[in-house]
């Protein structure tokens, strides 16, 4: 057993789930525990049980046969301690709560299992003086400075198989299928799952959409003896016109709109090609479920490596995967940035080399 920088540390998941969130927590707490002897404080529900003080020592039975389990053992919320923060009745700020159950549990540091928020306010974290290491999880795949993150894999195939099985009732009764998948801010997802399903149409939100372009596509193939159509549809993508919005405007605009997006786009296809539509949102479904056998060695191999940046006392970074190296990246490079998909990226230059349009 090696020496160590660390003898005790926590760790907690924050964001939205995502597959292989209880691979990671396995992967860190296994390796510092076997071969650091380190201690393990898991943190219930995010920032937020950080906060609260609620967490518990874990021991080697909590790691049984979680590699294979969706969700998180630990549970998550989207608590933001830095974003307007009240005192509580004591006058004490979410910073200082959390700095005194970081002393009150002797922590020599602190894991943070999360996308683009989880390691923004783990950056913070570290900066105010909490040694901090994060995991880049995200089935959006949109974390800066990783090639991927853990979570996406599987989100892929749930959305792969949901289409590939639309397409089977779309040819059945000759329909444009408008399928909604996640993807925010960054059309990874929508994008992977798109070319993979054999979408004819994939609207991202890096490419403002023209509804009369996707439709002189659609009718192209009709005349073509191709009597229906998939369209896979990003949650942020975004028209032209609202493309030219501010940012204010435009969140505002969604805010108000009584339906998510793929159900406009389905009005807007059928009022432009006189064909029918139906919509299907897929939502929770791609979070949910077992891990693909993919996520599952790349959250263990991420908690492994966070293990040993432990010992070393390597803080202040997020594991991550460049060129098929495992490295540490700094937080601050990290925080507040999304990483979207480039109109250069191969896949989705090898989707318009087969003829899917992306509505522009």
């Amino acid at each position: 057993m090696e020496n160590s920088k660390v003898k005790r540390f926590g760790i907690l998941t924050s964001g939205g789930d995502a597959p292989g969130l209880n691979a990671a927590i396995r992967g860190v707490a296994r390796t510092a525990m076997e071969q650091y002897g380190m201690e393990v404080i898991g943190i219930e529900n995010g920032y937020r049980g950080l906060i609260e003080g609620k967490g518990r020592k874990l021991n080697s039975e909590d790691f049984s046969g979680i590699l294979t389990r969706g969700g998180t053992i630990l549970g998550t919320s989207r608590e933001k301690p830095f974003k307007n923060p009240i005192p509580n009745k004591d006058g004490k700020y979410p910073l200082d709560l959390i700095k005194e159950n970081y002393k009150k549990w002797n922590l020599d540091a602190l894991v943070v299992l999360g996308g683009n928020g989880t390691n923004t306010t783990g950056n913070l974290l570290f900066q105010k003086g909490l040694n901090v290491i994060g995991l880049p999880k995200t089935i959006d795949n949109d974390l800066v400075h990783t090639d991927v993150t853990f979570g996406f894999h599987t989100a892929v195939d749930v959305a792969t198989e949901a289409i590939d099985r639309i397409h089977t009732t779309a040819h059945s009764h000759n329909r444009i299928m408008v399928v909604e998948v996640m993807g925010h801010k960054a059309g990874w997802l929508g994008l992977y799952a798109g070319v993979a399903g054999g979408g004819d149409v994939i609207l991202l939100p890096e490419i403002p959409y023209n509804i009369e372009s996707i439709a002189r596509h659609l009718k192209k193939r009709q005349n073509e003896g191709k009597e229906f159509s998939i369209v896979v549809v990003a949650e942020g993508a975004l028209s032209e016109k609202e493309y030219l919005l501010d940012k204010k405007t435009f969140k505002k605009a969604r805010k108000e709109m009584p339906y998510s997006i793929a159900y406009r786009v389905a009005h807007e296809l059928e009022e432009a090609t006189g064909l029918e539509s139906r919509v299907t949102v897929l939502g929770y479904l791609q979070r949910g479920g077992t891990p693909a056998p993919y996520d599952r060695a790349l959250a263990t191999v991420f908690g492994t490596a966070a293990a040993h940046m432990l010992a070393k006392g390597d803080f202040g970074k997020m594991v991550a995967l460049q060129n098929g190296k495992v490295i540490g990246v700094p937080l601050c490079e990290v925080a507040g940035k999304i990483k979207k998909v480039p109109l250069n990226d191969k896949m989705l230059l090898a989707g318009r080399e087969v003829g899917t349009c992306f509505g522009d």
